[in-house]
């Protein structure tokens, strides 16, 4: 994960996983709106498991 991306989904989760799909999009988009701490794990966790199989 670069740094970036980590301080974008800490910032504003839904933007850090643009690239990853609609579907983690919306995921995180939801989490967000419910508390912004799931939304950044939710956030963290796709970019890692993104990042794994790179």
């Amino acid at each position: 994960m670069s740094l970036i991306r980590v301080i974008l989904s800490i910032v504003f989760p839904p933007l850090a996983v643009i690239d990853q799909g609609c579907g983690s999009i919306i995921i995180v988009l939801l989490l967000t709106l419910c508390g912004w701490v799931p939304g950044v794990i939710a956030a963290l966790v796709i970019l890692n498991k993104h990042e794994r199989y790179d």
